[in-house]
């Protein structure tokens, strides 16, 4: 995950990123699906304002516990302050 300071007050944005090499459209999808949903139900209230953020998104988020998933994405998140 990559963060950066845009030196305003706005809302945070998200970016998602997942390559060709995970898989296929339909694979690449279903892990920016989950992340999507990591981050609305559980990381965004974490998210400091003015600060753009990079998910990448690897082949693992497909079997990894949704639970697990957001957590870490969290700890993530929080960490990067």
């Amino acid at each position: 995950m990559e963060v950066l300071d845009r030196g305003v007050t706005e809302a945070p944005r998200v970016g998602f990123t997942v390559t060709k090499k995970v898989g296929n459209a339909v694979v690449r999808n279903r892990i920016r699906r989950r992340l999507k949903e990591a981050v609305r139900v559980h990381a965004a209230g974490d998210m400091q304002p003015g600060k753009d953020y990079v998910i990448v998104g690897r082949e693992d988020i497909l079997t990894a516990p949704f639970d697990e998933l957001a957590a870490e994405l969290k700890r993530r998140i929080r960490g990067t302050r």
